[in-house]
Formats: C-alpha cells, sequence, structure tokens
C-alpha cells in the first residue's frame, strides 16, 4: 500500500501577490510610520507616490532582471506619481547572506544603467542582522520586513527629506532606543513579522546574517 503525500502548495500570482502587498503596507503603517522608525514614509505613503512590486522570481538571475525593469521604470516615472519603489521577493533570497551579497550586484547594476546619483537601492530582509549584533537583538528589526524586499529611491527625494528633517543622521540611533523600549513581545505583537512566501500566516524562522 502507498501512502499519498498532498502536494506542496504553489504560488498563486493572482491571490498571494495581493496577500504579499497587503503583508507590506501592514509592516510600513505599523511598523515604519506608527512607531516613526522613518520619518519620510508617511508623506509619500498618504500621497499615494508607494509603487509595490511583487517579483515571481526564484534566483538571483531573476530578481536583478526585475530590478532592472523598475529602476528603468522608476527613472522614467514622474516624482509625484511614483516617489519610490518597493520590490518584493516572497520566492527568493530566503537566507539574508545570500541578499545580502546579491546587494552589491545591485549597486553594480545602478553603476551599469548609469542611474548612480539619480536612483539608489536600500533593503529590508525578515532576518536581517547588523554586524555584530545577535540575530534575537531586537534592534535588528529597524530592517526587518515581512519579505526580502528592495527599496528604490530617488537621490532627489532623500536630499530634500534630509533638508526638510536635520536631524536624519540620529534616525538609526533614535530608531535603535525606540525598538529597545518596545522590546521583543512588543515588536511581536506589531503583527509584521516573516511570512512565508506560501503559507503568509506563518512566520519563517529569523537567521543569523550579517550586514
Amino acid at each position: 500500500m502507498t501512502t499519498e503525500h498532498p502536494s506542496p502548495p504553489t504560488y498563486e500570482p493572482a491571490r498571494d501577490d495581493a496577500v504579499v502587498v497587503q503583508d507590506m503596507v501592514r509592516w510600513l503603517e505599523r511598523a515604519v510610520i506608527d512607531l516613526n522608525l522613518c520619518p519620510f514614509a508617511k508623506g509619500v505613503h498618504t500621497k499615494g507616490q508607494i509603487h509595490y512590486v511583487v517579483s515571481h522570481a526564484d534566483d538571483a538571475r531573476g530578481l536583478l532582471q526585475d530590478l532592472q525593469r523598475e529602476l528603468e521604470a522608476l527613472a522614467e516615472a514622474p516624482a509625484e506619481q511614483r516617489d519610490t519603489t518597493l520590490l518584493m521577493a516572497p520566492l527568493a533570497m530566503a537566507d539574508f547572506l545570500d541578499f545580502n551579497d546579491f546587494l552589491e550586484l545591485a549597486d553594480e547594476l545602478v553603476e551599469a544603467m548609469d542611474l548612480a546619483g539619480i536612483l539608489q537601492v536600500a533593503s529590508f530582509h525578515p532576518q536581517f542582522q547588523f554586524a555584530g549584533t545577535q540575530p534575537d537583538d531586537v534592534g535588528n528589526a529597524t530592517n526587518r520586513a515581512p519579505y526580502p524586499t528592495l527599496h528604490l529611491l530617488r537621490e532627489e527625494s532623500i536630499d530634500r527629506a534630509v533638508e526638510a528633517f536635520p536631524e536624519a543622521e540620529e534616525i538609526f540611533e533614535r530608531n535603535i532606543e525606540v525598538l529597545e523600549k518596545l522590546g521583543a513581545d512588543g515588536w511581536k505583537a506589531l503583527d509584521v513579522g516573516a511570512r512565508c512566501p506560501v503559507h503568509h500566516n506563518a512566520p519563517s524562522s529569523n537567521g543569523g546574517g550579517k550586514a
């Protein structure tokens, strides 16, 4: 008698892409905006100037192709309509060390496209870990999002934001203080943690990569 094993769940773009975006918006509203981890985020969110894109890539090559497409699109779009882009990769780069290595390719791509000084790529990852910290240090949550994410930013927008917020250089230290005061339980209660690419309500484990 043979035992039948259920087939693994598959990713259904029409349905699951919407869930990925919903998870990211919840993270943006509950963590980034409500905790004021980035004082510049509320304005672009309120104005609908954040473009959310879900990559279906499952490896570095595919993600790099999607990144190139979105860099081109952001560079060509009017800033008042699309100020920034969040490119989420729920099927790729589950390991933070791999993702960290990929960021070098992302920077090289910006240079190769002659977009240095115009656009830049920041990043978030469910397992993000600053060098010299422990995986469970709550301060790492400043750069943790539900999915591996590339944040495409306009240099001009960054310059304007820094000019309007002279204390910008102090944001990192303030964020660490906010999260340490919130604590691991408080962060968990926000329900904005790592998501499995298919079982979106099941948290994945946080790894120990280093930035």
